[in-house]
């Protein structure tokens, strides 16, 4: 019986990915970046192409999707929310065709509003952890299951 319990705590932790990282209080201040900031953060992500996915991660060891959004902006000085819900709140909504690297890009995902997050790179390509198993990589926001997904896209 404790056997089954584990594996259900491990398939639900491993379905609710970024959705579920620690949220930070809802008073969460507006984060502001220069656009040097921005790009720096961008460069930062796509030099983590390849680390591994580890839920909670925000670590070269491992990234989240969210933890690397919060690693890219640490690396460049801004302390940024470990969830997506605190990223929705430090950051003002920009429109598609407005976006410049270093702008975050949000996801639906299995259902959860809000639950994905990637760091957009120009051109229409946007760097992720994107699940359990995976790597951080680089996908276009125009792809079909992207596209379907998105949802908005915010500047820091």
């Amino acid at each position: 019986m404790q056997l089954r319990s584990l594996r259900l705590m491990c398939l639900t932790l491993a379905l609710t990915a970024c959705a579920s990282a620690p949220v930070p209080a809802p008073d969460a201040p507006m984060a502001r970046a220069s656009d040097e900031q921005a790009e720096r953060a961008a460069r930062t992500a796509r030099e983590m192409l390849g680390m591994p996915y580890r839920y909670g991660g925000n670590t070269p060891a491992g990234f989240d999707c969210s933890g690397l959004v919060n690693y890219s902006y640490a690396r460049v000085g801004l302390a940024l929310a470990r969830d997506t819900r605190g990223l929705l709140e430090q950051t003002a909504l920009v429109r598609v065709r407005d976006l410049r690297p270093g702008d975050l890009v949000f996801f639906n995902q299995e259902g959860k509003k809000l639950s994905h997050v990637g760091i957009y790179q120009g051109d229409g390509t946007f760097v992720h952890a994107p699940s359990s198993g995976g790597r951080v990589r680089t996908d276009r926001l125009d792809a079909d299951y992207w596209s379907e997904h998105f949802v908005q896209a915010r500047r820091i």
